[in-house]
């Protein structure tokens, strides 16, 4: 297992986003957004570059209650990269600046405020680069696998154990989630309840329903952003089918 610092995840969230610029512009403002369906690459740019300013003012101005983002913008072309550049560099820049005791309010457990914000915006802008990268004949890239591993973590252990998950089943069942590069493990369990999830839990018993890949392809497919078949599916496939149909983080 991996571990994350908040540099490196600061270095992450800096090269995903320097990647996205590259690959919106090379695909232009019209492409679909394959990984989004309704989306244009104008519509990924304007929400990222939302979601990292509404970031940048808890860093900056310590806001210790949710505070609500401003709005997207309504630019289009060059202008729409060169305003997300900026928003991008300077989440970046606060990001780096800020002090290791900052205060600000969160919405996942993290030993820190700033580790929150870091871990967080690493993987939402290394989804959404993987998502501009989807407008391009080639697809979304791959990911590093200790970075894949934490967002795999992030995701399960994070996201979705929150009680707005929808990610239910009538009866018990058990969902084994295995990185088959960084020997990363997580069981989901299952039920009328919000998911709850263990990571490298030895003895854990076997598994209703077990999906296995390298770390960037359950990354990518577990945030939805690559087909079910990407993973080598073993037991009960509706288990895999639950969870591409209720997993969806929205933005509101």
């Amino acid at each position: 297992m991996d571990t994350f610092s908040i540099d490196r995840h600061i270095d992450a969230l800096d090269a995903a986003g320097k990647a996205l610029l590259t690959a919106a512009a090379a695909a232009g403002p019209d492409a679909e957004v394959t990984t989004c369906p309704g989306w244009r690459v104008r519509d990924l740019l304007r929400h990222t570059t939302t979601v990292h300013r509404w970031a940048t003012a808890f860093v900056v101005e310590g806001h210790t209650s949710y505070h609500p983002d401003g709005g997207e913008p309504e630019l289009d072309g060059d202008a729409l990269l060169a305003y997300v550049q900026e928003g991008h560099e300077r989440l970046v820049g606060a990001l780096r600046s800020a002090p290791a005791d900052l205060e600000c309010w969160t919405f996942l457990p993290a030993p820190s405020p700033l580790a929150f914000w870091a871990r967080r915006q690493a993987h939402e802008t290394t989804v959404h680069r993987a998502d501009a990268e989807s407008a391009l004949p080639g697809g979304p890239g791959p990911v590093d696998p200790g970075l894949a591993a934490d967002g795999v973590d992030e995701l399960l252990r994070g996201m979705h154990a929150r009680e707005k998950s929808r990610v239910r089943t009538e009866r018990p069942a058990l969902l084994r989630v295995r990185a088959t590069d960084t020997g990363d493990v997580w069981d989901v369990r299952l039920s009328p309840e919000a998911p709850r999830t263990e990571r490298n839990a030895p003895g854990a018993g076997p598994a209703d329903c077990e999906l296995a890949a390298p770390a960037d392809r359950l990354y990518l497919t577990l945030w939805n952003r690559l087909p079910l078949d990407a993973v080598e599916t073993a037991g009960d496939p509706a288990l895999a089918r639950l969870w591409r149909e209720t997993s969806a983080i929205t933005w509101s």
